[in-house]
Parts: structure tokens; C-alpha cells; sequence
């Protein structure tokens, strides 16, 4: 397979962009070689400036679950398109976007539009704050809720890949406000809520983490975070730009069954294109301007073709709720397939799965936090990522990220990649 055309695009790109690319887990740092550069995509493939094809198991990490170039969300932003690419003021798209949210999740009142998901998480924790009147918050380790100063404190995602959990340009009073429990820990964080309640405004999750890989939440440990929120007065924000709309209609919230008080969403709801949102009770949302005193603004908030777009997506898995039984048994086939390949080669893994996100660790060992997640063969991962690559699959580029599947990937797909992890891990190849 020849990528002589992306080799090139990224000699040029290192000449002028930070490491040649503009998000740091593109740069297949984790993974060794070349990233490849991609000219279009259509349903589950991706294609490169060679024109190789590739199945796709990122799917924009996770808003293209029809697929890419879905014919009615094409349509909608070429009709939004056509009226004007913004306008910064009130459009008639995002009250129907908003008004489709909360009906698809009713657990939440109000909602207010932003630009990204790190914006999203960014505000819900400004908000938490000036509801509470408190200014500490609680993450959680290897939890990704975007760059924001107050996230990247034992962050996951590229600041993991990387070995930069804790970034420069983070102040030490950042830092100090934000405190950082193991992920799926109950006991630690109820120890943490003893010591330092009244001064937590939030506790903010991942409820199905994505960013050190897909690790779903150990029972009762949601649960037991709700009612320790509920106890000491915290705002439980569960971050659900990967998770919203993925996992069911109404997101994690729905799928296990856990009410957070606030709800940040990203990119799926606008089927890929730069949108973010965070939604909640009406009590804590009424804090935002210009109806309360915590001030939010965007230009570009509520951007009529991310609304457009969004809504045509949204509005499909509203209708089509057997789209996700469809995804979960095409995810649960894969998942049986890829078992049954690393059984018979010997190979010693995990895979997670919850839903239509998964993925493999390589390792005998359980992964359930950031510390098992960093135990895993990363070395084993880049063999298997570029075994993968070549036999025209195209995986995370980093052994700590969710793959996500598409309702557009066919059983002949998922029977080609079950083959080609056969081919990229067996010890004759």
C-alpha cells in the first residue's frame, strides 16, 4: 500500500503546523510512521490522497454512526449552506435542534449551544461553579473532557499518549482546584467527598470512558458517585461528547440508567462538523447569561449549518431507535470474531466493549483504570496498528482510544477486519 501523496502533505504540513498537524494524536506519534491523509469518505470507508481505501473504526471519533456523507445530512448543510454559512444572531435550526435534544433526553430542561466539546465541558464547570458557590472540582484519571486548563490534570486522550498528563502552561492554582480520584474507584472518591465536600462544586465523568481506551463503568460505581453528589450538594456532570446519542437515544444516562445533573455534547450532534453543547436542570442552567449571572458567549454558537446538519442526524436516530440493536449485534459479532482470532493465535488481550464503542488491550490483565490501561502493551498495539493499516483498516493511532463503529459498516466489513487481525498479528506474517 503506497502513501507516497500523504508522505509529502506532511513534509509540507511540518514546515508550517506544530508537528504537521492540528491535533496531537494525528501525528501518529503513539504509533510510529506517517499519518495518512484523507481526500473523502462515504458510508464505512475513508479514502487517502492515493486513493487507497480504508474501513474506518473512528468515524471522526464517533459522531458518524450512519456513516460518512450521509445523504440527508449532505442535503441539510447544502440547504442550510445555501442561506448563509452564520449569522450571530437567533436562527429558527437551533431552537428545532434544542427542542429535539431534550425530547430525546428528558431527564434534562434546558440546553445552551457552543462550538466544541472542550468548550462544552469548559462552561458546564463555570456553571457548576457559580451555582454551587464552590470552586473545586473532581476528574477522574485518564478521563479526557477536552484542553481546558482544569481538565488536563492527569488527562487522557494525547496528553496519556504522550506523557504529558499534567500540561505546561497549567497555573498551580488551576491544579490545586482540581482534584483527580481512579477512575471506577468509589471508596476513593467517597473518602475525597468526606475531606473536601463543601468545597466540590462538581465531579465530572466520562460515564463510558473513551480517551485510555473504552473501559465501561464497574456496577454500582455511577451509582454510588449519584449519591454522593446528591449528599454533599455536587453537580455530577457526565461528559457525553462520546457516549450522547452513541450509546442510545438518550445517551449513557439512558443506557445505564444514571441521571447527572449536567450533560456536555459534542461533535454527533452535528453529524461532525464543530458544534458542542451543555444541557441540564433547569435550576443550573438558569444561572446562565443573560438570564443569570455566569457568563457564556460564542459568535459562532448555534452555527446554522452544525444545526442543520445535527438535526437531519438526530432526527434519523430519533425515528430509528433499531438502529442501535442493529449497531450492538454488529458490535457483538466483531467483538465474538476478534476473540475467536486472538484464542487460536495465542495472543494474550482484553477487549472492552460497551455498545457500539470498543477496543483491545494487549495484556492478560483486567483494564478497568488509567493505572491497568498504562500496563498494557502499547509496542504490541503499534504492530497490530500498522498490520492493520496495511491490510486496509483504519484504527485509532493510539493504543489508548475507543474504536467506534458505524450502522454503515456490513457483516463482509467486519468479516475483512476479523481476517485482517488475523493477518496483522499472526507469528508467520
Amino acid at each position: 500500500m503506497q502513501i507516497t501523496e500523504s508522505k509529502k502533505l506532511f513534509e509540507k504540513a511540518v514546515e508550517m503546523i506544530p508537528g504537521g498537524v492540528n491535533s496531537p494524536v494525528r501525528a501518529f506519534k503513539a504509533v510510529g510512521g506517517t499519518p495518512i491523509f484523507f481526500k473523502k469518505a462515504s458510508g464505512a470507508y475513508l479514502y487517502d490522497e492515493d486513493d487507497n481505501r480504508y474501513i474506518d473504526y473512528i468515524g471522526s471519533w464517533g459522531p458518524m454512526l450512519l456513516g460518512h456523507a450521509y445523504p440527508k445530512v449532505i442535503e441539510a448543510v447544502q440547504q442550510a449552506a445555501a442561506d448563509s454559512t452564520s449569522f450571530g444572531a437567533p436562527t429558527r435550526r437551533e431552537v428545532e435542534l434544542a427542542e429535539l435534544i431534550l425530547d430525546m433526553v428528558p431527564t434534562l430542561d434546558k440546553i445552551r449551544m457552543v462550538n466544541s466539546g472542550t468548550e462544552a465541558c469548559m462552561s458546564a464547570i463555570r456553571v457548576a461553579r457559580g451555582y454551587t458557590g464552590r470552586h473545586k472540582i473532581l476528574k477522574f484519571e485518564g478521563n479526557y473532557h477536552g484542553h481546558a486548563d482544569s481538565f488536563l490534570i492527569k488527562a487522557g486522550s494525547g496528553a496519556m499518549t504522550f506523557g504529558t498528563p499534567s500540561s505546561p502552561g497549567v497555573t498551580p492554582g488551576t491544579a490545586a482546584d482540581t482534584l483527580t480520584a481512579r477512575h471506577n474507584d468509589l471508596e476513593q472518591v467517597r473518602q475525597i467527598c468526606l475531606e473536601h465536600g463543601k468545597e466540590l462544586a462538581a465531579i465530572i465523568i466520562e460515564p463510558v470512558a473513551g480517551n485510555m481506551g473504552c473501559i465501561p463503568p464497574e456496577p454500582g460505581f455511577l451509582e454510588g458517585l449519584r449519591a454522593l453528589c446528591d449528599e454533599h450538594g455536587i453537580v455530577l456532570i457526565f461528559d457525553e461528547v462520546m457516549t450522547g446519542f452513541r450509546l442510545a437515544r438518550g445517551g449513557a444516562q439512558e443506557l445505564l440508567e444514571i441521571e447527572a445533573d449536567l450533560v456536555t455534547y459534542g461533535k454527533i450532534i452535528g453529524a461532525g462538523l464543530p458544534v458542542g453543547a451543555y444541557a441540564g436542570k433547569a435550576e443550573i442552567m438558569n444561572c446562565v447569561s443573560p438570564t443569570g449571572p455566569v457568563y457564556q458567549a460564542g459568535t459562532l454558537s448555534g452555527n446554522p449549518l452544525a444545526m442543520a446538519a445535527g438535526y437531519a442526524l438526530l432526527s434519523e436516530l430519533h425515528a430509528n431507535p433499531s438502529i442501535y440493536n442493529e449497531l450492538d449485534q454488529k458490535s457483538a459479532y466483531l467483538e465474538k470474531g476478534l476473540r475467536e482470532v486472538l484464542e487460536r493465535i495465542g495472543e494474550q488481550y482484553t477487549i472492552n466493549r460497551l455498545g457500539s464503542m470498543i477496543n483491545i488491550f494487549f495484556g492478560s490483565h483486567k483494564v478497568q483504570d488509567f493505572d491497568t490501561a498504562l500496563k498494557t502493551d502499547v509496542e504490541r498495539f503499534k504492530d497490530y496498528f500498522h498490520g492493520m493499516l496495511h491490510n486496509g483498516v483504519y484504527l485509532p493511532p493510539a493504543a489508548f482510544e475507543s474504536w467506534f463503529l458505524s450502522n454503515a459498516l456490513t457483516y463482509a466489513d467486519l468479516d475483512a477486519t476479523i481476517e485482517a487481525t488475523e493477518q496483522a498479528l499472526s507469528p508467520s506474517r
